[in-house]
């Protein structure tokens, strides 16, 4: 056991001297390593971009060969931009729009069903009336 922990004790006293080392060694692989990430990140994007480019070209000899006219590109903006000065909720809507919301949905299909039987039957009864004279 106690070989065991002069072991252990070396160990350490040997890691404390090194870590200065260590450290520097590990920050350059870390420094290779991101550096690795952002060239890898830039290839990849040069390959979409080259991508997209080739598909563009596609496109616009489909467009060309059928007469189609290109969309107007969108700008990518913050859908919000336009809104200036306003607030991101919805419209206030009156008390005579709340009013005719609240009489629309009290009218069930019963209520309406019956409201359009009445006209139909007003309508028969005044055509009635008009071809019977009576002397």
């Amino acid at each position: 056991m106690f070989k065991l922990n002069l072991l252990f004790i070396c160990a350490v006293g040997n890691e404390e001297e090194g870590t200065s080392e260590d450290k520097d060694a590990a920050d350059e692989e870390e420094q290779e390593r991101l550096e690795a990430l952002r060239e890898a990140e830039e290839r990849r994007k040069e390959k979409h971009r080259k991508m997209e480019e080739e598909r563009e070209k596609m496109r616009q000899e489909i467009r060309d060969k059928y007469g189609i006219k290109k969309k107007e590109e969108v700008q990518e903006q913050d859908p919000f931009a336009d809104m200036e000065g306003s607030s991101l909720n919805r419209k206030r809507k009156t008390p005579a729009e709340l009013a005719a919301e609240a009489e629309a949905e009290d009218q069930d299909e019963f209520t309406k069903l019956k409201n359009s039987l009445e006209t139909q039957v007003s309508e028969l009864k005044s055509t009635i009336e008009g071809k019977c004279n009576l002397q």
